[in-house]
């Protein structure tokens, strides 16, 4: 018989303190899953916006006025002034009473939870987490299979949930802040410059650019009908559809002696399976002296692990839809949300630009570049 006299490998070794750090994270993970559900329930069936109106209510008055089931309503409202989104208070005249207990909305968690302008407004941020978490299946098997899943098979409200999310930026900083710190954009954009929006989904950043430049005009191009149809309601609504028009057509296809002054795809080229026939499209749609301006994701320029709440986000997202999405038509480059510099930088090039500039405009989450002709 032999005896093994190696000291024990120390990374195999189980870490008390290690353990008990990672139980705890998924525990809270655990609590953060629960209360994003609740959150979905909340803003689908108008509770908050129900609470913002009332004011401190019990669950019968919130059912009544929601059209929903008390008992349901009660515990919804229990768990969110558990979890601390709601404040609650006994009936003095009736404590213990949970029927007479009035529920309220604090002042300032209506930012978060209902001003779809705000930039704190975090609602459709937790809408995607709950809708692409019904795909889990599918991403399983595709994980098997290398296959992918695609927008259209999300769904609409993850779509429309995506969508929200960029709205206060892009009717918001866009206009206000980021385009006019680019000087010759800024300067072509008040002459009336044109601009092609590729890839514009529901067409808030076409809006957005419409509001901010009064006599500008816009094409957007997307090759989503429902998106393209929301993004004409979108603008029609905001009052610029006389300057704003949305095409459902793949940018390649549109005529290149266009000529436009400004060219954009905004958080979108991270998730196309050939993104570099769509950059050199939008190489021919810029007139000479204009720009090409990719918006993308803000994630780090290189792989380090552990990684920021950003890189955490990206990769999150990354696996929940983008890459899955990107892998749902082939050939496909793969390149999923966490899109580094260098990566667009080879694509860019590959399409016939000399170079990409990141641009001095500073945002949590997003990088400017220019494509350099």
């Amino acid at each position: 018989m032999t005896t093994d006299t190696r000291a024990p490998d120390t990374d195999d070794v189980p870490h008390p303190t290690a353990t008990e750090a990672l139980a705890a994270r998924l525990f809270d993970t655990v609590l953060a899953v629960l209360d994003a559900q609740a959150v979905y329930l909340g803003d689908r069936l108008g509770y908050y916006r129900d609470l913002a109106e009332h004011g401190a209510s019990t669950s019968p008055e919130v059912a009544a006025r929601t059209g929903t089931a008390e008992r349901y309503v009660r515990e919804w409202l229990e768990q969110q002034a558990v979890t601390g989104i709601l404040t609650a208070e006994d009936d003095p005249a009736r404590p213990g009473d949970a029927l007479a207990r009035r529920f309220r909305l604090p002042r300032g968690h209506e930012a978060p939870l209902l001003d779809v302008l705000s930039s704190d407004h975090l609602v459709p941020l937790v809408r995607f987490v709950v809708a692409a978490g019904r795909q889990v299946d599918a991403l399983a098997e595709a994980h098997r299979t290398g296959g992918g899943v695609s927008w259209a098979q999300q769904g609409a409200e993850v779509r429309e949930a995506q969508a929200a999310a960029n709205r206060p930026l892009f009717l918001g900083r866009l206009g206000s802040t980021y385009l006019p710190s680019i000087p010759d954009v800024d300067a072509a954009l008040r002459r009336g410059g044109r601009v092609a929006d590729v890839g514009c989904g529901h067409g808030w950043s076409s809006v957005g650019i419409a509001q901010a430049y009064p006599t500008a005009t816009v094409d957007g191009f997307d090759v989503d009908e429902p998106s393209v149809q929301a993004a004409r309601r979108n603008a029609a609504e905001a009052g610029v559809a006389g300057r704003v028009h949305h095409h459902l057509a793949d940018a390649a296809t549109v005529d290149a002696a266009a000529g436009y002054d400004l060219v954009t795809a905004f958080e979108c080229i991270h998730d196309l399976s050939d993104p570099v026939s769509v950059l050199a499209a939008m190489r021919r749609l810029v007139r000479p002296g204009g720009t090409v301006l990719v918006v993308d994701e803000r994630v780090a320029e290189r792989f380090t692990a552990p990684g920021d709440e950003i890189e955490r986000l990206m990769y999150g997202y990354s696996l929940a839809c983008c890459l899955a999405d990107g892998l749902s038509h082939r050939p496909s480059a793969a390149t999923g949300t966490v899109m580094r510099p260098d990566t667009l930088r080879r694509y860019a090039r590959e399409a016939g630009f000399a170079d990409v500039e990141v641009l001095d405009v500073e945002d949590d989450f997003l990088r400017f570049y220019r494509l350099v002709l």
